[in-house]
């Protein structure tokens, strides 16, 4: 195997397709990246697998002969993107000529302009074959849909293993939108997109996939060249396959059946408040401050009358803040108490300069939403308050 490519085409593709090697391997081939060359195309593919997520990404190269080879990931992805800009050739002909220094295994030398450095490899037959999904239909989904449903949802995963099923996004594709839902018990986020290319037949198809994986296709998504695109989605038992240009992510899914979350949403409410986002994020992160002495407990006090809402927060033998900002406000007075973090992380991601707040009682479910944009839907349970 040998191939010439620029370093930053080799140092960006790297440190994605790292981000899928494990930092504990099971097995010593999965701490390596499996590096594809093929001459008749002039490509070269990196792929990392830790047998669960799975990424595989390709760029343009000038090959001279094609190869295979298993190479450390860590000491590839440090020594790359330190190397200066410019071309950088790889080859393993020293291994072919035993030019090892203790005679076992592979060489592999990378050959940037200002010198040369030499890296122990594996072969390529040891590494595992990411999962192929054969025989199902494929999903096209548009770039936007998915990156605007993954910005809205998965903040609200739980990141408790013990409760796996809601340690991912639960993914509906029906007929011309895509639906988002995640919650770890406390809160619940739904966002709702629309998917221009809609789905061939009548039935829909439901995927809870692990947050993990799914927050590597936002950022893959991220630096994606265009954003009109669009991703392939293959599903199969147990597993699930995004791909798109020269990328692919795979991923297992989650087993289990996701909460009934829709039943969670109050369909009637005694009071709405209308209020200005930015304003009230801002005075959430100045109250926060105080909060977070103590237990995280925000209380809000909305007052029908002077059209205001009041947050304050109580730290016993730290201080106290109180912060009152205008609101347009329908329904009786109110006294309300909410983990600010619950708070603060679904505000910040609803895409509208004013939002809505629908609740009903001190302790019922409270929904946020915004006035205009994207259908997102941001479930908080309020907290007890203690007199």
């Amino acid at each position: 195997m040998k191939l010439v490519c620029s370093q930053s085409d080799l140092s960006t593709n790297l440190s994605l397709v790292s981000r899928a090697v494990p930092s504990r391997p099971t097995h010593p081939v999965l701490a390596n990246v499996l590096l594809q060359a093929d001459a008749e195309t002039n490509q070269v593919s990196l792929t990392a697998f830790d047998l669960s997520l799975g990424i595989r990404t390709s760029f343009n190269a000038e090959v001279w002969e094609s190869g295979a080879i298993a190479l450390p990931a860590k000491l590839l992805v440090d020594i790359t993107s330190r190397l200066p800009e410019g071309e950088i050739t790889l080859d393993d002909e020293s291994a072919l000529t035993g030019a090892t220094s203790g005679g076992e295994g592979l060489i592999v030398t990378l050959t940037p302009k200002s010198g040369h450095y030499q890296v122990r490899a594996m072969g390529p037959e040891e590494f595992p074959e990411l999962p192929v999904i054969e025989n199902t239909e494929v999903i096209h989904l548009t770039t936007t849909a998915l990156i605007e449903g993954l910005r809205g949802s998965l903040f609200a995963t739980s990141a408790d293993e013990t409760k796996q099923v809601l340690t991912g996004v639960h993914l509906t594709v029906k007929q011309d939108t895509l639906e988002f839902a995640a919650t770890d018990g406390h809160r619940l986020a739904v966002v709702e997109t629309s998917n221009e290319r809609p789905l061939e037949g009548t039935s829909q198809l439901e995927v809870t996939v692990p947050a993990r994986a799914l927050r590597e296709l936002q950022r893959m998504l991220a630096h994606s060249a265009s954003s009109d695109e669009p991703v392939a989605l293959y599903f199969d038992r147990g597993q699930v396959v995004f791909g798109w240009q020269n990328q692919r992510l795979t991923s297992r899914t989650l087993e289990g059946q996701y909460p009934a979350y829709r039943q969670l949403i109050p369909r009637q409410f005694e009071r709405q408040v209308t209020i200005e986002r930015r304003q009230f994020v801002s005075t959430l992160e100045r109250i926060a401050v105080l909060a977070d002495q103590k237990n995280n407990i925000v209380k809000l006090s909305i007052d029908s009358e002077a059209q205001e809402i009041t947050l304050s927060c109580e730290a016993q033998d730290v201080g106290s803040g109180r912060e009152s900002m205008p609101a347009q406000i329908s329904g009786e007075n109110i006294e309300i108490a909410f983990n600010i973090k619950y708070l603060m992380e679904g505000l910040k991601e609803l895409p509208s300069s004013e939002i809505q707040m629908h609740l009903n009682q001190s302790l019922t479910p409270v929904i946020f939403t915004p006035l205009s944009g994207l259908k997102m839907t941001y479930l908080a349970m309020p907290v007890q308050l203690r007199s």
